[in-house]
């Protein structure tokens, strides 16, 4: 089975998976904004969680042939162990796929970074916006999400862990072997 990496990062943080990811496999590696065309019979795709979405994704979707098995790979900043967490990317990554896309592929979550030095004026004056409107929720109220855009605002925090890629490797291996689990 002929497969590839596909990844759209802001910042970085999911670029580093997705190279680590390409290094664990030997899959090749493309940005998403390098893309034009897909003939592979399966796609990972790791995307950053941005404002809601997952960036890159819809560009990407719009290629993939029908019979294309897809794992999806999401890196946010906030818990990806917290169930609530999970259920609103999940919710998003059903307004990005159609439903046929979003059944048929696998997902897995990963807790990226920020180091607000970097952002854009753009991205810095949106997360400063959010951050006032969050900070004064009661605690018992705030999402996941909330809680570390909260804890993190105007820092740099690093929660890359390159052993959480050992189920996508292994989901990877059971694919390209023609299975899947």
């Amino acid at each position: 089975m002929k497969g590839i990496i596909i990844y759209g990062s802001h910042y970085g943080t999911t670029k580093q998976y997705a190279e680590e990811l390409s290094r664990l496999t030997y899959l090749p590696l493309e940005n998403e904004e390098d893309v034009n065309n897909i003939h592979d019979d399966f796609i990972v795709y790791l995307g950053g969680l941005y404002a809601g979405g997952v960036k890159g994704l819809k560009h990407i979707v719009k290629m993939i042939p029908s019979q294309t098995q897809m794992i999806v790979v999401t890196v946010g900043l906030a818990d990806v162990q917290d169930e609530q967490n999970i259920k609103n990317i999940r919710h998003a990554l059903q307004q990005q796929l159609s439903p046929e896309l979003f059944h048929g592929s696998k997902f897995f979550h990963l807790r990226g970074g920020i180091d607000y030095s970097k952002l854009s004026f753009k991205h810095k004056t949106m997360m400063t916006l959010l951050y006032k409107v969050t900070k004064n929720k009661p605690r018992e109220n705030m999402t996941a999400e909330d809680q570390a855009m909260v804890d993190s605002y105007n820092k740099k925090v690093d929660f890359v862990d390159f052993q959480a890629l050992k189920p996508i490797v292994e989901e990877i291996n059971f694919i390209m072997q023609g299975e899947s689990k």
